[in-house]
């Protein structure tokens, strides 16, 4: 029989390209990786890679063997998930990789409803950025992940993931509650701002400067940092004005002004795992856990909304 360990790395080779790619996903060396390729050539008696220059590449039937250990290893998590649902409770580990602020406003409660509701479940949970999550989850290091899509941006989709709705997360304007920038009335009135806005290369700082640039307004951004907590700090001392998702707006953003924005923008927060293990009664569980988080959510009611 082929060895499934074996028949993982040549899926991941396919999928990451080279070899030492899949040993830095995988905490392995590269001759330790190539050594369970070279013994999974050996089992199968076919020529699975071969040399291009530097690089190793999959030869066809290395392609499609790959394409069938992805399918056999989505099998083995549906049947896990089957075997699972046999059993009277969800439990076990669940390995979960998030973004700062769903970690923020709604792991807490999630943790607290399936500790009440299925006390045999464990989260294990890690704050990362939506790409390396999505690695993470791919490469099998995590269960579950939560991720972020921003108005204008490419929603992100994996193949042999599955995806689902969230909530969608309003984005507001956080002023100082005195001083200068405190009555602005508009987008415009900002333009000499001193901004506090995440690194220009992540969603949110996209979205944030293409957003601006849209109204017409080219951010002074004093404050680079893809904290909102910090952010908020700043705002709250007088020294920046910043966006923040409306997840953190009811606990966070005291001795600040909110407002709304033009155009009411949204980001859309969503859960994603493996297709094989989308029915696993864990991350069934989780997942209605996050739904129940969200619906406590406190509403924002009130706030004004910005000019352009």
């Amino acid at each position: 029989m082929l060895n499934l360990h074996r028949l993982f790395l040549l899926h991941e080779l396919r999928r990451l390209e080279t070899m030492s790619a899949v040993a830095r996903a995988h905490s392995m060396s590269p001759s330790a990786v190539s050594q369970q390729l070279s013994h999974l050539e050996r089992e199968t008696k076919v020529t699975l890679f071969q040399q291009a220059g530097r690089r190793v590449v999959l030869t066809d039937a290395g392609v499609q063997l790959a394409r069938r250990a992805e399918e056999m290893l989505g099998l083995l998590e549906a049947a896990e998930a089957e075997l699972a649902h046999a059993q009277s409770d969800a439990g076990g580990l669940l390995r979960v990789a998030s973004f700062q602020t769903p970690m923020i406003a709604l792991a807490p409660a999630a943790v607290s409803v399936l500790a009440q509701h299925h006390p045999a479940l464990h989260l294990e949970m890690a704050q990362q950025e939506v790409e390396e999550a999505y690695e993470g989850l791919l490469a099998h290091r995590y269960d579950v992940i939560l991720g972020e899509d921003y108005p204008g941006g490419q929603q992100v989709v994996r193949r042999g993931t599955d995806r689902e709705a969230l909530l969608r997360d309003p984005l507001l304007l956080v002023l100082p509650a005195s001083g200068p920038w405190a009555e602005a009335r508009s987008l415009v009135g900002l333009a000499e701002a001193p901004w506090a806005l995440d690194p220009p290369g992540s969603r949110t700082g996209i979205w944030a400067r293409t957003y601006l640039r849209s109204a017409g307004v080219e951010p002074q951004v004093r404050f680079t940092t893809p904290d909102p907590l910090l952010q908020v700090h700043l705002v709250r001392s007088g020294h920046a004005v910043a966006f923040v998702p409306g997840i953190i707006a009811s606990e966070h953003l005291g001795g600040t002004r909110v407002l709304r924005l033009p155009a009411d923008p949204h980001r859309s927060l969503y859960t994603a795992a493996r297709s094989g293990a989308a029915q696993h009664p864990s991350l069934l569980a989780f997942r209605s856990a996050l739904l129940e988080a969200a619906g406590t959510l406190t509403a924002l009611t009130g706030l004004a909304t910005l000019g352009t």
